[in-house]
């Protein structure tokens, strides 16, 4: 039996957070005397660590008023989630695909940067935690693009590069992807767009989940 590992980014490719990803990013800026980045800006750094985020998004704060934003923004996410308006929604069918690699006894992980809580909360409110072997996040060693979280998701489980898919929605994923050696797959509707993805290292874009789990099952992996 061939071995198949896939290796998801959560926000933006499996979890619609753009909404509250946004507000709260926005919340952190004004609350430091900031002006909000708003989502184009937002959307360029997901995926990275949310302190590598801050250098990009705020490159004339000293380290305290980063400090100072990195709390905010904390606290307002940890308070909007509580509200059931903000919720982040699985994406329609992103439940449904999970379970069908799992019973195609694909191995499935996670890659994402989100906090270790954060990632700990996702997976309880849509009871996922039982369908990944491993799941490394932000807070488990440098974060995206570097290879780390990939490399360790597969140590994890013993797959090899070959054998191991990388999907998420940004450049940083698929760079993460490449750097590991891995096939990257792209997804067009969370933060990246098709022509950044396509550049970072992409094998292709998916525009819908159906879409999605073709190019998962339908990609030849020759070991």
């Amino acid at each position: 039996m061939t071995f198949r590992f896939a290796v998801f980014d959560i926000d933006g490719t499996l979890v619609d957070s753009r909404a509250i990803i946004t507000a709260c990013m926005d919340m952190a800026f004004i609350g430091a005397g900031l002006a909000p980045p708003g989502f184009e800006r937002t959307r360029r750094v997901i995926g990275l660590s949310l302190a590598v985020g801050l250098e990009q998004l705020a490159p004339e704060a000293d380290d305290g008023l980063r400090t100072l934003i990195l709390e905010s923004y904390r606290t307002a996410f940890f308070q909007m989630r509580q509200d059931p308006a903000f919720r982040s929604p699985a994406y329609e069918g992103s439940d449904a695909l999970l379970r069908s690699l799992l019973a195609d006894n694909w191995v499935l992980g996670i890659a994402t940067g989100k906090s270790r809580r954060g990632l700990d909360a996702m997976l309880e409110q849509h009871a996922w935690a039982d369908l990944f072997q491993a799941h490394f996040c932000a807070d488990d060693g440098p974060g995206k693009p570097h290879p780390h979280m990939v490399l360790e998701n597969m140590r994890v489980v013993g797959a090899q590069p070959e054998q191991t898919l990388v999907i998420g929605d940004s450049e940083h994923d698929m760079a993460m992807a490449v750097a590991a050696g891995t096939t990257a797959i792209g997804v067009s509707w969370g933060f990246g767009t098709t022509e950044e993805m396509l550049a970072a290292g992409a094998l292709r874009v998916a525009h819908e989940m159906g879409e999605l789990e073709e190019a998962l099952k339908g990609h030849q992996i020759l070991v």
